[in-house]
């Protein structure tokens, strides 16, 4: 996920590359191989001046993440953000310990895209200019939403987990075409298209999902086909058990991480 959002960030040309840094705690191999596909600067930690740096993004394994706030000198003054899945904003200013402005990001694998659908939510020590500062970093890569930080988990099951689910349903079309005798390949760039135009249908159109869906079914045509065949076969009834299994699970693994660092 972080190299997604360096991808995005990199490619919308908003920040110089000379002004995004990144570290970790020991894998030398990894900060060359990000220097050289992306032009950031990669540095071992013992080599960071945090005293230059405005907004911090933690991405390490959720489990390290009291060790990584250890090891960071910051100020109150410099925001941090947070894209560790389960880790709440009142946990993290509880281990930084000093009235720090939290944000916790969500975002999604299609930052690399420019395309992600990412969430944020934040802490109580945040002020109005830094919401403006992250929405407009975390903006290179995608839409941002602010929401309440209780919403994460369905926001989790919609976006978080969504690619997923429309890479599922690209797997079948692509296996129905080549079976009626499109070769993969073109299968797979038909379907792509045909759910990239209906996205755009949706963001730009004033109809809802449903509306939409009404005015290209035609009675006794080939879409109410399709459309009764996905009702006989469960079709609404697994998207919607796809998103709320998500986002239990979400809030399940929430819940365990929490008990894991509180007892840590």
């Amino acid at each position: 996920m972080a190299e997604a959002m360096i991808a995005g960030i990199v490619q919308s040309n908003e920040i110089p590359l000379d002004q995004i840094i990144v570290t970790n705690r020991s894998n030398q191999e990894r900060l060359e191989e990000l220097n050289q596909n992306y032009g950031i600067k990669a540095l071992p930690l013992k080599d960071v001046n945090f005293n230059e740096i405005d907004v911090v993004i933690l991405a390490m394994k959720p489990k390290d993440v009291q060790k990584a706030v250890d090891s960071l000198e910051l100020t109150n003054n410099q925001l941090v953000l947070s894209v560790l899945a389960g880790v709440t904003t009142s946990f993290l200013e509880g281990a930084f310990k000093n009235d720090h402005p939290i944000i916790r990001v969500m975002p999604n694998t299609s930052s690399m895209m420019q395309e992600s659908a990412t969430a944020i939510s934040t802490g109580q020590f945040v002020s109005v200019e830094q919401v403006r500062l992250a929405k407009a970093l975390l903006q290179c890569m995608g839409e941002v939403f602010l929401i309440d930080e209780d919403k994460m988990d369905i926001f989790t099951g919609i976006a978080g987990s969504g690619p997923a689910y429309y890479y599922y349903l690209m797997e079948h079309i692509e296996k129905v075409g080549a079976k009626e005798g499109l070769s993969r390949e073109l299968a797979r760039k038909i379907g792509a298209q045909t759910i990239l135009g209906a996205a755009k249908m949706i963001l730009e159109q004033e109809e809802t999902p449903a509306e939409l869906r009404e005015n290209v079914t035609s009675p006794n045509g080939t879409t109410q086909a399709g459309l009764d065949a996905l009702r006989e076969n469960g079709g609404g009834e697994a998207i919607y058990k796809a998103v709320e299994s998500a986002s239990k699970r979400s809030k399940e693994i929430s819940e365990q991480l929490q008990q894991q660092l509180v007892m840590s």
